[in-house]
């Protein structure tokens, strides 16, 4: 594991910005670190004790590591969170170097995630994704759950449901010829023109130029292999999420992981979160109250 950024794909606009996000709104101590792995380096902002428990946060595609920032303080607290950059998706992780495997498989992701977890020297973490990151993060549970001590899905997709025809058609646009204004104008839709972090949107926005590989997809967990999983396990919903119907996927949620706490989240949609500022404080507390609970 190296110390210090390494240089990415991608162009100097979109690296400026992300290193704006993490001047700005990540706090002071805030380490970033690479880690070497079969499927190439993966970058990781890092903070809180270093003796403390480990939390890997993973966010969602389009995404980077920087949209935990509003998470980090208080998280950080009371363990060391790693929220990391997806190879092949923006960001500071770097992809098809020489030597090193491309991810194509949901395997693939597992054993990507089992290396970043060696390079950190941890036998086990918390495991917490949003969107997509939380698709990943119940594949790697299912997967390795001797690993994950705790999981964590904030509004996952692909889960538990299917999306919404009209989110797809609404994000289409953006996903056949990405643009900023592209960008701008699905998210104004999809979080009913939420007050976004100008530093982060900049970001998200320069995000649509980076070279990204095509994320893996697949189909959803089985109903067996969901009953079966012993992580505790807590799956916060968006109230207003236009991905999907919140209360109805919670309620698939609850069937499938009987073990598991649901909660909706009121007046916040998918993408406003994690770092959207009037709910951030309640996710926050939510998430600091299950990590820090006994069990």
């Amino acid at each position: 594991m190296t110390s210090s950024p390494r240089p990415a794909t991608g162009d100097a606009a979109f690296l400026a910005a992300y290193d704006e996000v993490i001047t700005a709104k990540w706090p002071a101590g805030t380490a970033q670190t690479d880690i070497p792995t079969p499927y190439g380096t993966t970058h990781l902002n890092s903070y809180g004790p270093k003796d403390a428990p480990p939390l890997l946060l993973l966010p969602g595609g389009g995404s980077t590591s920087t949209v935990w920032y509003a998470q980090a303080v208080e998280l950080g607290r009371s363990h060391r969170v790693h929220a990391v950059d997806l190879v092949g998706e923006p960001g500071r992780s770097v992809a098809g170097e020489r030597g090193t495997r491309a991810i194509r498989t949901v395997d693939d992701l597992n054993a990507w995630l089992d290396a970043v977890l060696n390079g950190l020297g941890a036998e086990s973490t918390a495991l917490c994704g949003h969107s997509y990151g939380g698709w990943i993060a119940l594949q790697y549970a299912l997967h390795a759950p001797h690993r994950v001590h705790k999981l964590v899905l904030v509004d996952p997709t692909g889960c538990f449901s299917g999306f919404r025809p009209g989110y797809l058609l609404h994000a289409l646009p953006m996903l056949l010829r990405p643009s900023p204004a592209r960008t701008r104008a699905f998210l104004a839709w999809e979080t009913g023109g939420a007050a976004l972090d100008p530093a982060w949107l900049r970001l998200r926005e320069a995000a649509a130029g980076f070279p990204a590989a095509r994320p893996v997809t697949g189909p959803r967990p089985s109903p067996e292999a969901l009953r079966v999983l012993d992580v505790p396990a807590l799956i916060l919903f968006a109230e207003h999420s236009r991905a999907h119907d919140a209360a109805r996927v919670a309620a698939t949620a609850r069937r499938l992981l009987p073990h598991a706490e649901t909660i909706v989240l009121p007046s916040v949609s998918h993408h406003a979160l994690p770092l959207h500022e009037p709910t951030a404080a309640e996710l926050n507390r939510e998430l600091a109250q299950f990590l820090d609970g006994l069990g």
